[in-house]
């Protein structure tokens, strides 16, 4: 190896350094810490920070807070990432050609994507309440109709998560477009002249091909959706009663109470939630990816 090659070997430490140094400092570090605060009994109310094991975690278990926000954050998850990527999908096979029209409609699809999440949690809590405008609309059918859609705990769960499909399925339409788009045309050509229906070139050549895009956007849309918290807080902040207390809400309501022991180890189990479903999710769908 020359002494230029040794030289352009170690440069690349001076590039890489900042990033590493925001990692380190922002993340790893503070990630480091907060696995240590869930096994202490760090509070608002005491000065001392002591060990005290899984107390944390027995307390939330006993309590019925982190049975019931692990539940609630699956379901929600689930929900969120199969309307979403359903909607999408949709979208993006009718809007897959490059027209003027089309482009337009992708502007107006993307929109909401831009929107912060509050203010759309904000909004669509007015458009949900019992005297918004969806109930009046409804009303001019059904004369009297004023169901309180995030006040249900029936309803509450998959309002919420219809709120995140709208506020994201932009973003993962143009994911699949240009899925579709990646597709060879003459494969597409060729299933006509088999005789291949609409529905399927859609099922046995298009949906395989987008084995890519559909990986990317499932995992996207699932842990996106576990880490929740904006838009249920501008809603429902987790309620009616605990029918939308999904994990970050949880949390969120032990720190500002002051139990920042507890609130640590939550954060801890979505942390362990996320990479438990995340890693073999995308093992299977890569798998997936292969045999298509």
């Amino acid at each position: 190896m020359t002494g230029a090659t040794r030289t352009a070997t170690r440069r690349w430490w001076h590039f890489a350094a900042p990033a590493l140094a925001l990692t380190i400092g922002f993340f790893l570090i503070p990630f480091l810490l907060n696995v240590y605060f869930a096994f202490t009994d760090w509070t608002g109310f005491t000065a001392a920070i002591a060990p005290n094991g899984l107390d944390n975690f027995i307390g939330l278990a006993e309590a019925g807070i982190l049975g019931n926000a692990i539940r609630v954050t699956v379901f929600y998850a689930v929900i969120a990432m199969i309307l979403q990527n359903a909607v999408s999908l949709g979208l993006a096979l009718l809007l897959q050609r490059t027209t003027a029209f089309n482009s337009w409609l992708r502007t107006l699809f993307f929109i909401p994507v831009l929107i912060s999440p509050l203010a759309a949690g904000y909004i669509w809590g007015a458009l949900l309440s019992p005297v918004g405008p969806l109930n009046q609309a409804i009303g001019l059918v059904v004369p009297g109709f004023d169901f309180a859609w995030l006040g249900s705990g029936g309803s509450a769960l998959v309002s919420v998560a219809f709120i995140d499909v709208w506020k994201w399925s932009g973003l993962v339409t143009l994911v699949y477009i240009a899925g579709l788009n990646a597709i060879p045309p003459s494969l597409i050509e060729a299933a006509m002249i088999d005789g291949a229906s609409a529905w399927q070139r859609f099922w046995r050549v298009k949906f395989r091909l987008l084995a890519p895009a559909f990986t990317f956007s499932v995992v996207v849309t699932f842990l996106g959706a576990l880490n929740a918290f904006d838009i249920v807080q501008a809603t429902t902040r987790g309620g009616p009663g605990a029918a939308t207390t999904v994990l970050n809400i949880a949390m969120f309501r032990q720190y500002t109470g002051g139990f920042f022991g507890s609130a640590s180890a939550l954060s801890l189990v979505i942390t362990i939630l996320v990479v438990g479903i995340g890693i073999p999710l995308i093992a299977f769908l890569r798998r997936r990816e292969v045999e298509a």
